[in-house]
């Protein structure tokens, strides 16, 4: 049976550029982070610890605990190595097991080769110790094992995450070219907004920017909406230490007086963000109104207004979105005052058109886009930019 008291390397892993945001997270948790790279971070903890970051992170992707670490310079060392571990501690012979992975290696031209040979090894390890096997696939649902290979080293970890925590789940309906949760709240953090003055999101689409802003305000985590994690399904493993944590989290939830608006020309725009909204326990501390950016109502300043305006990926889109881009720099000026402004985009060319000059930049991937949010303080008075 599985020790979740054992200590180990986890790795979290977190899309592209998100790792600062993800290491104020753990350190925010109280644990201390060995170090951190450009998709993820390295700490040390328990399988129990594991449940807790799987509850509690926001920026994350997978929480994965190390279970071996070899030399390997061929798949049927991995194979062999696999072989050789005691799967029957971790999973039950009739359980169900997937297998993912990240290869880097002259001699693999197909990741999937190699998760079947993980597949079949643990596989055949069941036989010969049990006299039975677990079912296998490609569902994320139930225990999930990850290799890692790069050149010649290679390391196996239980994923005990399942499926991704970078969909937070309240998301019912997409709506249009959806910001991921977990980008969305990274950026939100990147804003460094207190929490206590007003947030306001115009052309706010399904609502993600403006429902992690009050999932933050009110100190709701991503564990709330999730019933099912991939440790749940290792052998060894305690719900009570679950529900313990989910207790904890529940208590920690808090009402807030801040002001948080979302606005959308489109009317399906704002009833989808209404949706999401419910369905993430925070529609009551998010005021929605169906109107232009330019018509949106400002609270008393200080606070934020963050911009995710389309970027204009296909052609003859950027020129239609020239106007837009010049306007929310309008609005910003004139309307604003006293606020912080944000603008999230992938199209540094149009951004130009915003015609005022950026206090900080920071990088952001969203999928394959190069993106930046830009930073601009809007005192009275603001100077355009030649």
């Amino acid at each position: 049976m599985g020790d979740f008291s054992k200590r180990s390397k986890i790795i979290i892993t977190c899309m592209k550029r998100l790792a600062p945001f993800l290491r104020q997270e753990v350190e925010a948790l109280g644990y201390p982070v060995v170090r951190h790279f450009q998709t993820g971070l390295e700490m040390e903890g328990t399988l129990a610890d594991c449940i807790r970051l799987n509850l509690n992170l926001r920026c994350a992707g997978q929480v994965l605990y190390a279970l071996k670490s070899f030399r390997v310079q061929h798949v049927d060392n991995v194979y062999d190595t696999v072989l050789k571990m005691p799967w029957e501690n971790w999973m039950a012979a009739g359980g169900y097991v997937s297998v993912t992975s990240h290869v880097n290696h002259f001699t693999i031209n197909n990741p999937l080769f190699v998760n079947v040979k993980v597949k079949d090894a643990i596989a055949d390890r069941f036989r010969r110790e049990t006299g039975s096997r677990p079912n296998s696939g490609p569902k994320l649902d139930r225990t999930v094992v990850h290799l890692y290979w790069h050149e010649d080293l290679a390391e196996v970890f239980l994923d005990t995450s399942g499926e991704t925590l970078a969909k937070h789940g309240y998301r019912k309906i997409p709506g249009r070219a959806p910001m991921l949760e977990a980008l969305a709240a990274a950026t939100v953090y990147a804003s460094r907004w207190d929490r206590a003055t007003s947030f306001v999101n115009p052309m706010c689409g399904s609502g993600t920017l403006a429902i992690e802003a009050a999932c933050m305000a009110t100190r709701r985590v991503p564990g709330l909406l999730r019933t099912n994690f991939a440790f749940m399904h290792l052998l060894g493993y305690d719900a009570s230490v679950y529900e313990q944590e989910l207790d904890a989290i529940r208590r920690q939830v808090t009402d807030t007086s801040v002001r948080i608006l979302a606005t959308d020309l489109d009317a399906d725009a704002v009833m989808v963000a209404q949706v999401n909204a419910r369905a993430a326990g925070v529609a009551q501390h998010i005021e929605f109104r169906q109107c232009d950016f330019q018509d949106t109502p400002l609270p008393q300043p200080p606070g934020v207004l963050f911009f995710n305006p389309e970027y204009g990926e296909r052609l003859g889109e950027s020129v239609a979105l020239e106007n837009t881009y010049a306007a929310i720099g309008d609005f910003m000026k004139k309307k604003a005052q006293g606020y912080t402004g944000y603008v999230f985009t992938g199209n540094l060319e149009l951004a130009k058109k915003i015609g005022l000059r950026a206090s900080r930049r920071v990088e952001f991937y969203n999928g394959t886009l190069d993106c930046r949010l830009l930073e601009y303080e809007l005192y009275a008075g603001t100077k355009r930019i030649a």
